[in-house]
């Protein structure tokens, strides 16, 4: 079963996307304001995990993983006092696609709603 993760690891996926969640709430930067982290993936060596994030605010993306970025010793730190794991992986923050993707599928359909409202 090669590619398949073992149970393990979609465990310490959860756990840390939890960690995250619950630090993020704590942070009092309106940066973070309404911004959620949507996914977590560890390597298997827990030296790396990227951290997946949606944000409802009109900002931009990037700035958002910059915010995210300068709390990451928070973050880690977090991890470390609530996980019992061997090391604290590395975290890199990335903007969600599959949020942009279903934004830019609604707004297509509300196009197309409108169209044949337009037409008929």
């Amino acid at each position: 079963m090669a590619g398949k993760r073992p149970p393990r690891m979609d465990r310490v996926n959860q756990v840390v996307q939890e960690v995250l969640a619950d630090e993020l709430e704590r942070i009092d930067d309106e940066r973070l304001e309404l911004v959620t982290v949507t996914g977590v993936r560890v390597e298997p060596g827990l030296s790396h995990a990227v951290v997946w994030f949606s944000s409802l605010s009109r900002g931009d993306p990037e700035g958002v993983a910059v915010a995210l970025g300068e709390h990451r010793i928070r973050f880690q730190s977090a991890i470390g006092r609530q996980l019992r794991l061997r090391g604290t992986p590395q975290l890199s923050f990335v903007p969600d696609p599959a949020i942009a993707l279903g934004s830019r599928v609604e707004e297509l359909l509300r196009d197309l709603h409108r169209n044949e409202d337009d037409g008929s």
